[in-house]
């Protein structure tokens, strides 16, 4: 486990060291070919020199804290409460994200490779005391993608267990078996996404993803003993077909058991979805009935909740036990490699020179 008391870059657990310097990361299903001073799609993980590093190691973008059926979670330590937290990067470009400025986190995670951002920074420890200083049972991991920030995911989920509290992974399932085998004795609980059934649905978020390899991840992952759930967003004119739903259930029951619980929840309009009226509760209450007719025993309908999301959230300062002016104070790489400047990415080194040359950057 990383024992990492400052902002600073973290090796990327799972890379493959190629030639001239290149690096891929196995951590997602894009397996990403990154050159020097480059970034993954996910945008969190940087090529310094030939290795490979997590930029957002204990960044938090936002913390809360809730029931566990909000994530939604129902059948593992109904009434209990989870310290919720996220970061930033997403393996999906979804055209109704409700998290886009954390699950893309563009301007964060910029910042932190040009070593300008203020985002707030906590040691998995800080955060495990502040969970226990709380009161919660369970930690979960969501807003973002965990696995593209999978380094501290674990590093805080051992010393979660050791504490006694629970773990939960809010995920789309693009996940590498590499990825699930790593992290899977360290978690507890998975609630997965299953966003349709067809490949063109999940190619328009993400180019190379398919079906099949969702959900054999989520499959795997409960074949690994994590308690899986899953849930489905449904988007008019989207995945709103009845049919789909009914392929849904059917592979629910046939693959994760008839009682594994399946949720069934509503869009609301947002991004390049904006135009999209929000689910019909006619809709989702069909969505139901596919679901009864495959067999399932567990389904939960919500026709008032949508994504995980952290818009009404407050300040991370309220969680931590910092002050404002101490967790927002400029994030430099504390490691000598990547100079005093703080900055990750070729395109701000050469900006860099110019500045210290007394070039113009425009």
């Amino acid at each position: 486990m990383n024992t990492v008391e400052e902002y600073q870059l973290v090796e990327t657990r799972l890379q493959e060291k190629l030639a001239n310097g290149t690096t891929r990361c196995n951590l997602c299903l894009w397996r990403c070919k990154i050159g020097h001073g480059q970034r993954g799609f996910c945008q969190a993980h940087v090529n310094r020199n030939g290795t490979l590093y997590n930029l957002s190691y204990g960044i938090l973008s936002s913390i809360d804290i809730n029931a566990i059926e909000d994530k939604p979670v129902r059948h593992y330590r109904p009434g209990s409460r989870v310290l919720s937290i996220g970061s930033y990067g997403c393996s999906f470009r979804c055209g109704g994200c409700h998290n886009l400025d954390i699950s893309w986190g563009v301007e964060a995670l910029d910042g932190l490779a040009k070593g300008e951002s203020t985002e707030a920074w906590s040691s998995p420890q800080k955060l495990v005391e502040t969970a226990l200083r709380a009161g919660v049972q369970g930690i979960a991991f969501t807003y973002s993608e965990p696995a593209v920030w999978l380094e501290y995911v674990i590093d805080v989920c051992e010393l979660a267990h050791q504490a006694g509290l629970y773990t939960v992974y809010v995920s789309n399932s693009f996940v590498t078996d590499e990825a699930l085998e790593l992290v899977a004795p360290h978690l507890d609980v998975l609630c997965s996404d299953i966003k349709s059934m067809r490949d063109d649905f999940y190619k328009e978020i993400c180019r190379p993803a398919t079906v099949k390899q969702v959900l054999g991840s989520i499959k795997k992952a409960q074949q690994l003993g994590i308690h899986v759930e899953t849930r489905t967003n449904i988007i008019p004119g989207k995945n709103d077909d009845p049919q789909e739903h009914y392929e849904i259930a059917c592979w629910v029951r046939d693959n994760l058991g008839k009682d594994s619980p399946w949720h069934i929840t509503k869009f609301f309009p947002a991004y390049k979805l904006s135009d999209v009226p929000a689910t019909p509760a006619a809709t989702m209450l069909e969505a139901e009935k596919q679901a009864q007719r495959a067999g399932l025993e567990n389904i939960y309908v919500y026709n008032d909740v949508g994504c995980d999301c952290a818009t009404e959230n407050k300040p991370v300062e309220f969680y931590l036990d910092s002050s404002a002016d101490d967790i927002h104070q400029i994030k430099k790489c504390a490691v000598s490699c990547c100079g005093d400047e703080g900055v990750l990415l070729k395109k701000y080194e050469k900006n860099s020179d110019m500045s210290r040359d007394g070039v113009s950057n425009d």
